[in-house]
């Protein structure tokens, strides 16, 4: 079998890129190692930019969730009993985020994609990429027991980290940069209503929380723990109590309590591949990058990424210049490494590290009291927090 584009992973960033390609007239075919079940279940980001519902609408792929998406106009941050609300559209240029679960965008991107889009193969595992280097590289894959072969023009790897189009990028060309951090998250569902309007983030000395949602009627908390943290050390009277402590503020504001339907540790690390590109081998996604979830970034980066691509192949298609192509490594890296910056900034401004002294707390105070009180510093988080225009 043979296609133009060889799309490796069916998460939300190669449905996305096959979405748009298929509107453009480019053939591809997607091959995702799990099943159905399994991809439409994984719990995932929750929070969309303006520039990745853009790409949705563009993709004919947002009427859910222009119907159901809940539209955020700001954060809160609490630290030392106080509270501060961060205004997107006043400070970032009429920007805002959508709170819409990464499994419902992958939902309506599977059922479009089926309906009339281009090959999707559920349980195809890849098992080799070879000739990144050639005009012609060819994908390795079982599906129902039988080892097949797709050739392409070009392969994209949407794959994940652990994922094997990484590794078709030669070790002596490939760089890697990571950083592990010394906590964890423990994120719960509840069917609770929300207890905000919109996304609290809390400093505390007892650790980093957060509170989003999910729904009107589900509620998404977290909670930093130590890395190695089992979630059944964490019975659920245990869990609100600290949320409470944790997001302790002047005021009536009060937590509702509900029912816990789940919960999982999710460890905090960083990495950046370099370059993105090779030969015709292109990297999108968390097979490129990893961030931190604080800074909502992870999903948003992964649909930067094929919008960049998708408008690169179109131009090599229609117009028989690769130029777009040539520069598609360089000009995510640049957007990567911002967004890699800004969800280092959340995360060290926000937890509590193991180790840290009193020296470095102080300083973490006076960057939220310099948010708080500077209208530049306010500005610089909600730009990018809001996300910045795609190139």
């Amino acid at each position: 079998m043979h296609t133009t584009v060889g799309i490796i992973g069916g998460g939300p960033a190669g449905l996305l890129l096959a979405r748009l390609l298929h509107r453009a007239g480019i053939d591809c075919v997607v091959l995702e190692s799990r099943d159905r079940a399994y991809v439409e279940q994984r719990q995932r980001a929750g929070i969309l930019e303006q520039a990745t519902v853009d790409a949705l609408r563009e993709a004919g792929a947002a009427r859910r969730l222009d119907a159901e998406g809940l539209v955020h106009d700001g954060i809160e941050l609490r630290w030392d009993g106080r509270a501060h609300r961060i205004d997107f559209p006043t400070l970032a240029d009429g920007r805002r985020v959508w709170v819409y679960a990464q499994t419902e965008v992958v939902k309506d991107l599977i059922a479009l994609q089926l309906a009339d889009g281009a090959p999707l193969y559920f349980g195809a595992r890849v098992t080799a990429v070879e000739g990144a280097d050639t005009d012609r590289p060819t994908v390795h894959y079982t599906h129902e027991g039988r080892d097949a072969e797709l050739t392409c023009d070009y392969v994209v790897g949407c794959d994940g980290f652990h994922g094997v189009t990484r590794t078709a990028v030669p070790a002596d060309v490939r760089r890697t940069h990571e950083r592990v951090y010394p906590y964890s998250w423990l994120g719960i569902l509840a069917d609770v209503p929300p207890s905000c309007d919109e996304l609290i983030y809390a400093h505390s000395p007892r650790g980093f929380a957060l509170h989003s949602m999910r729904s009107p009627e589900v509620s998404r908390l977290y909670l930093q723990v130590p890395n190695g943290t089992d979630p059944a050390d964490w019975p659920e009277t245990r869990i609100w109590d600290e949320l409470d402590a944790r997001f302790a503020v002047e005021g009536d504001w009060k937590l509702r309590r509900g029912p816990i339907t789940s919960r999982s540790v999710l460890p905090m690390r960083s990495s950046v591949t370099e370059p993105m590109r090779y030969g015709r081998v292109l990297l999108a996604g968390d097979a490129a990058h990893i961030v931190p979830p604080t800074g909502a970034k992870g999903l948003n980066l992964a649909a930067a990424d094929v919008v960049v691509l998708a408008r690169a192949l179109v131009r090599q298609q229609r117009t028989g210049s690769a130029d777009l192509l040539d520069a598609y490594s360089d000009t995510c890296l640049r957007r990567v490494w911002r967004a890699e910056h800004f969800s280092y900034f959340m995360t060290t401004t926000l937890h509590t590290d193991p180790e840290q002294s009193g020296f470095d707390t102080r300083l973490q105070i006076s960057q939220l009291d310099r948010i708080a009180t500077s209208p530049n510093a306010a500005a610089e988080l909600a730009q990018n927090y809001a996300g910045l225009p795609l190139p």
